[in-house]
């Protein structure tokens, strides 16, 4: 169990950044603000005081600083089920001195469609899935609806995607420029991690409906177009950014949140 907490230091996860490999730690630093928007989102609702009361699980989250910022946060457990299949998530299946590790994080390697929660024990008060789902091959309504069974009474579920309709993409698209992704991605390499299947909005509303989850939202952010190497695409990202947050189906990432309610 993590016996480090940073709940008073604004600068953690610069600091848990550090502890990996050193070619991954200044993509970690990029991916700070992103990672500290989706704890603050998945622990809304909590006061400090509950942290170390709630456990969470991230589903596919890889070698992200998701699960170990919980952990550090001071929360009781923080679990992360994955099948690392990508290059840069593998090295973590062999190291004892990741963050992850350090952090108290439960890993468990495993197929998220085929194997899911098992012999994943206890209930969870927050479910995350960030940037997972679009590259699952199967259905995942199974695996949701376990998801909804793991969830304690008033448990959040936080799922998150690329929109496939954002408004780069419609623009784009009128001029032949929106391919789903690299030919060489998913031609030459013997087996396909690219994204299968984006959602939009609706779909995100659908899923959240199914499950049963009361108090839906839909958020819309657009980190993409931050980390862009056009600096153009970044320019015009930081002046769009905060008026299509109003409009979530047009940004480029879009989130559903849900709690569990049953009367």
């Amino acid at each position: 169990m993590n016996n480090v907490t940073y709940i008073n230091d604004p600068d953690f996860l610069t600091q848990i950044s550090q502890m990996y490999p050193e070619w991954l730690v200044e993509h970690q630093k990029k991916d700070i603000e992103r990672i500290e928007y989706l704890i603050k989102l998945g622990l809304s609702g909590h006061s400090d005081q509950e942290y170390q009361k709630l456990s969470v699980c991230d589903l596919g989250g890889g070698n992200t600083l998701l699960a170990p910022g919980f952990a550090a946060m001071g929360l009781k457990r923080s679990v992360l089920i994955d099948d690392f299949g990508d290059a840069d998530n593998n090295w973590m299946l062999d190291s004892d001195n990741s963050a992850h590790n350090k952090l108290g994080v439960e890993i468990y390697s495993r197929d998220l469609i085929a194997d899911g929660f098992k012999n994943v024990d206890g209930q969870f008060d927050i479910v995350t899935s960030i940037n997972s789902m679009e590259h699952w091959h199967n259905s995942p309504k199974k695996l949701f609806e376990d998801v909804y069974s793991k969830l304690n009474q008033g448990g959040t579920f936080l799922l998150g995607t690329p929109n496939c309709v954002n408004l780069r993409k419609r623009l784009t698209g009128l001029f032949g420029k929106a391919k789903w992704s690299g030919m060489g991605d998913w031609y030459e390499e013997s087996t396909f991690r690219g994204h299968v299947r984006e959602p939009d909005v609706e779909d995100l509303r659908y899923i959240a409906e199914n499950m049963g989850l009361k108090d839906i939202k839909i958020i819309g952010r657009n980190w993409s177009g931050h980390y862009s190497i056009s600096p153009l695409i970044k320019q015009i990202t930081k002046t769009v950014d905060l008026p299509l947050r109003a409009f979530p189906s047009l940004c480029a990432d879009i989130y559903v949140t849900g709690r569990k309610v049953e009367t």
